[in-house]
C-alpha cells in the first residue's frame, strides 16, 4: 500500500476520476468550460500532491498549486453571473 501512494498512483486514479467526470458532466449538458473550470482546480491540485509524493522539485509542486487558486476565482465568479 505505502508503494501504491509514494509511486504517485493513487493520484493517477483521483486523475483518472475527475476525466471520467468531466465527460459525464458534459454529456450531461454542462459546457466544457463550465465543467472544466469546476473540475481543474481539484486537478491542479492532485498534480501537485503527485509530485510532493514522488519527491519532484519544488517548481512542479508550486506551479499547479498557484495555478489552483485564479482558475477556483474564475469557477467562482462564472457561477455568481
Amino acid at each position: 500500500m505505502e508503494q501504491f501512494f509514494s509511486s504517485g498512483t493513487a493520484v493517477d486514479i483521483v486523475l483518472a476520476v475527475l476525466a471520467i467526470e468531466f465527460v459525464i458532466l458534459w454529456r450531461k449538458g454542462w459546457s466544457p468550460l463550465n465543467a472544466l473550470l469546476l473540475l481543474l482546480p481539484a486537478a491542479l491540485i492532485a498534480l501537485a500532491l503527485r509530485a510532493a509524493l514522488v519527491d519532484a522539485h519544488w517548481i512542479w509542486i508550486a506551479i499547479p498549486l498557484t495555478l489552483a487558486f485564479p482558475v477556483h476565482l474564475a469557477d467562482l465568479a462564472r457561477r455568481k453571473r
